[in-house]
């Protein structure tokens, strides 16, 4: 799985969250994006939504999402932000993961916004600007 944070804050840091309190980087900072990866195991693709579980999902089985870690919350001393993004996962639907599932080595990527609309840190759950789909199928958005 793939997150791009477009458009990040800046002099903020994010990490997402492993488990309930362990940290991971992005794998890539850009001026105008940071991106994760981090890996799913899936239990059920046959369910809506399908089942995922592994070291960064979160949540109820049919409500799961990943964070990603704002400010303090994210290992920044002294930052005046703590806040978490809530990012949903189960808009998948079983066809997308079951079609990522038969091709070996298949990423499904999102995008989400890094600053919210008030010019401060994204946080709480944010919509996704893409919904998730393999990277070919993002090619030429935002």
């Amino acid at each position: 799985m793939r997150i791009t944070v477009v458009e990040p804050p800046a002099g903020v840091r994010l990490a997402m969250q492993r488990g309930r309190f362990d940290l991971a980087d992005a794998i890539e900072t850009r001026a105008d994006a940071l991106v994760f990866e981090f890996p799913v195991s899936v239990a059920d693709a046959s369910c809506t939504p399908p089942r995922l579980l592994g070291e960064f999902t979160q949540g109820p089985v049919t409500g799961r999402f990943v964070y990603i870690n704002v400010g303090t919350s994210a290992g920044q001393l002294g930052s005046p932000w703590t806040r978490r993004i809530k990012v949903p996962l189960y808009s998948m639907t079983p066809a997308l993961v079951a079609g990522a599932l038969a091709k070996a080595g298949t990423l499904l990527e999102t995008r989400i916004r890094g600053t919210g609309r008030d010019g401060t840190p994204a946080c709480a759950t944010v919509p996704l600007l893409t919904p998730w789909a393999p990277p070919s199928k993002l090619r030429n958005k935002p």
